[in-house]
């Protein structure tokens, strides 16, 4: 399959800047029967509950954003800002961490930068010259014990995506982050889910609809885009993931009494794909095993879902991994005319856009 067969025109005034209160008031697209356009409905998330059926599952991503975005400054006045992605062994502590800095060309190994009025400091300690990012520490000399989460919190902003043509707000602290966060560790935030509210959340399980957790700490590369001419030619970014026993049978009792396995965000379902039992087959009778990782997994037309019932998720870029995945569920076709329907009706699009619910086919 060719990347370019997943492009569409998209008018840049439909790219969302700000999220919509409350959660649940954005716009819902419900595909037809067929997986596309033909037969859609619309309605806002609130509505949720209308087409989620007693005995289905819903997986939601509990990763915890990061204010991972670093403003710092050089001893000559010049602005430096680092985005920090991931410790560089696993556990974290006050220990190096994988970072994007730019500019880049002019910093030199060993150069201690302070953040803005803080006691805290950016130490760049080697360039990675096949990525052209940086090992980099935080570190305050008062508080030494102090680990790289807990400073992030005190001197980092919100990763906004580069789309958003903003910075950062502290009400972005809130709004960039699902009610059910709990795990710290993405650079970004698995956006299907930040339009679900707890109230909301409640009123589905009241109407016998399940929930299970998994964890993926969304990285960098999820904007990264398809640069490849052909799909089997690009080479997915890597996120670390996390599924547990009691989610995996969760999904086993779903499927045993004919729910759907429902992904909350493409994360979800990357999580849930990654964990395929390949000995038990597909649709009602796949399996998950609990696994915890790191996954390259590419889910798209040629690669299908195996495992999700349903995907709930948001409207993505041209040419994405994102779009290809969603494909991967209805088929290239019908996700475009899903698209072509978005944008005629003004749907909002990318982190704080509306949302969209497809049905695995077959």
């Amino acid at each position: 399959m060719k990347t370019a067969d997943f492009d569409f025109d998209l008018p840049a005034e439909l790219i969302a800047q700000q999220a919509v209160e409350p959660r649940d008031a954005a716009r819902l697209l419900v595909a037809g029967p067929d997986g596309s356009a033909r037969g859609a409905e619309h309605g806002v998330v609130g509505d949720l509950g209308r087409w989620l059926r007693p005995g289905d599952l819903v997986v939601l991503n509990d990763t915890r954003v990061l204010p991972a975005r670093v403003h710092a400054r050089r001893e000559t006045g010049g602005g430096v800002e680092a985005l920090f992605l991931e410790p560089c062994a696993a556990a974290a502590g006050s220990g190096p961490w994988r970072a994007l800095v730019r500019p880049a060309k002019k910093l030199r190994a060993g150069e201690r930068l302070c953040t803005d009025g803080r006691s805290v400091e950016l130490v760049v300690l080697q360039r990675d010259e096949a990525t052209g990012g940086w090992t980099v520490v935080l570190e305050d000399a008062g508080r030494p014990q102090a680990g790289t989460e807990e400073l992030l919190e005190e001197v980092g902003s919100m990763p906004l995506p580069p789309y958003i043509q903003r910075a950062a707000d502290e009400e972005d602290r809130d709004r960039y982050q699902t009610v059910y966060a709990r795990v710290p560790g993405a650079v970004a935030a698995p956006t299907a889910g930040l339009h679900l509210t707890d109230e909301l959340l409640g009123s589905l399980a009241a109407r016998g609809v399940e929930r299970a957790a998994v964890t993926l700490h969304v990285g960098a590369g999820t904007f990264r885009p398809v640069t490849a001419e052909r799909l089997e030619e690009h080479r997915m970014h890597s996120e670390r993931y996390e599924l547990s026993e009691e989610t995996a049978e969760k999904v086993r009792t779903c499927k045993e009494r004919g729910g759907r396995v429902v992904a909350v965000g493409t994360t979800s379902a990357r999580t849930l794909e990654s964990c395929w039992d390949p000995g038990s087959g597909v649709g009602r009778s796949a399996r998950v095993r609990a696994a915890r990782g790191a996954t390259e997994i590419f889910i798209h037309p040629a690669s299908p879902p195996r495992v999700c019932d349903a995907l709930f998720t948001n409207f993505h870029l041209p040419k994405s991994t994102l779009i290809m995945l969603v494909a991967g569920f209805v088929g290239t076709e019908e996700v475009l005319s899903l698209y072509r329907h978005a944008v005629a009706e003004r749907f909002r699009f990318y982190s704080y856009g509306d949302a969209m619910l497809v049905e695995r086919r077959g």
